[in-house]
């Protein structure tokens, strides 16, 4: 199989990469920065990636070798827990899903032949958030920035079945593995300076990064998978149940927290990442039979942490 793979350099696609190249399938990645893209996949240890050159807001000659590809993964998006939520930084993050999400149906749309399947990348912000609700693949979309973001990505998505593509929309929960999200909370910990952010009764709906790879292969080689589904465990926890695990698998105290006056002075309204969340249950997930190797929290610390 052949697979066109936007955002392949970060966190969730590096490691999507990976484990396609080692089952022997051929990988085209689809990125705005070559020199980097070569470093991260050499060419004599990743003999079956090319890596192709795009402009993932407008149209381009790199749009034809979607033509060759048998299936296409879309995770590229500006990060949005880094930095203040201005308007210009608002509007990458709206922009860097909704018109880079066009233009890859659009090269679907003119290929042939067509590749039989686009995952695309969504996240559980799009139900908004809640500390007493719980959410499944069947829920309404809340109302806040970051579920308008997600209603738009997601029905740009959605005209790929136009074209009679099958089309995959996961929405992402909280992926831990050694970076994102934990990266940034294990420091602390280890200087004994570890403790919930906020309240503590936010919930951290969470998937770990093996688990959600896993996923998105069963979505390319699975026809009978189409539609919307939650990428998170089936088990969900607040941010205080969290922070007392993380200190329990590193031997580390909890005892610290870290106010949430300190998160929105340096994130603004960006602060909403980790001060609020929501209770995401992968119903639809868990009903095509998906194993999650990991669908315990101290399971899936523990295997990051070894």
């Amino acid at each position: 199989m052949k697979v066109a793979i936007t955002g392949a350099t970060g966190f969730v696609g590096s490691l999507l990469v990976q484990r396609l190249h080692e089952k022997g399938h051929k990988i085209v990645v689809l990125t705005r920065n070559t020199a980097f893209a070569q470093k991260v996949f050499p060419s004599e240890a990743f003999p079956n990636v090319e890596i192709v050159a795009y402009t993932p807001n407008t149209s381009g000659s790199w749009q034809s070798v979607i033509a060759s590809c048998d299936g296409v993964v879309n995770l590229a998006g500006e990060p949005i827990g880094e930095g203040r939520w201005t308007p210009e930084r608002k509007q990458e993050i709206l922009n860097s899903r909704k018109l880079g999400t066009q233009k890859i149906v659009e090269a679907i749309a003119n290929a042939n032949p067509k590749p039989t399947v686009l995952i695309n990348a969504s996240a559980i912000g799009y139900y908004g958030t809640s500390e007493t609700a719980n959410f499944d693949e069947t829920s309404q979309s809340g109302n806040d920035f970051l579920a308008q973001v997600c209603q738009a990505w997601e029905a740009e998505a959605t005209k790929v079945k136009d074209a009679g593509v099958r089309l995959v929309i996961l929405r992402f929960g909280i992926v831990l593995g050694n970076g994102g999200a934990l990266g940034k909370m294990i420091p602390p910990f280890k200087l004994f300076a570890g403790g919930p952010i906020g309240s503590g009764r936010q919930w951290f709906s969470w998937i770990h990064v093996d688990d959600l790879v896993n996923l998105i292969m069963q979505a390319l080689t699975k026809p009978e998978i189409e539609g919307i589904y939650n990428a998170t465990a089936p088990n969900p926890v607040r941010m205080a149940d969290l922070s007392q695990t993380l200190g329990q698998v590193m031997n580390r105290p909890s005892w610290l927290p870290v106010p949430a006056f300190a998160i929105e002075a340096l994130l603004g309204d960006g602060a909403i990442v980790v001060l609020e969340g929501q209770q995401v249950l992968p119903k639809r997930t868990v009903e095509t039979g998906f194993e999650y190797k990991y669908p315990n929290l101290e399971s899936a610390l523990k295997q990051i942490l070894a």
